[in-house]
């Protein structure tokens, strides 16, 4: 199922992180996202580029209100004209199979809102 059309799951403390196999199988469906270890936590990032300050804040709001929906929350950073998401699980400090539903449902809206 591609990952745009899955929900997320609830994540409590102690459910597992991917696995270096699913992270090679996951990653593909999202190539655009970078991995990164910020403080020892594996995230997915991902700069989006708008024209301007007001479509960077209205990809943010869709973005939110998406999480919201999910119940699954990322970083955001809303600049003039760019805005960086990151995604990871804070419950478990690092990537979970809903991170990269998220990424996937980001991308979805970027493509939408024609960002990308």
């Amino acid at each position: 199922m591609n990952l745009t059309e899955q929900r997320c799951t609830a994540c409590r403390p102690g459910a597992p992180r991917v696995s270096a196999a699913e992270i090679a199988e996951l990653h593909p469906q999202i190539p655009a996202w970078q991995i990164i270890e910020v403080e020892g936590i594996l995230r997915l990032e991902r700069q989006f580029r708008l024209r301007d300050f007001r479509e960077a804040i209205a990809f943010t709001v869709r973005v939110g209100e998406e999480a919201e929906a999910e119940g699954h929350h990322p970083a955001l950073l809303t600049e003039y004209g760019t805005v960086k998401v990151s995604w990871w699980t804070h419950a478990i400090a690092g990537l979970h199979h809903n991170d990269f539903v998220m990424a996937a449902k980001t991308d979805a809206i970027a493509a939408q809102m024609g960002t990308v």
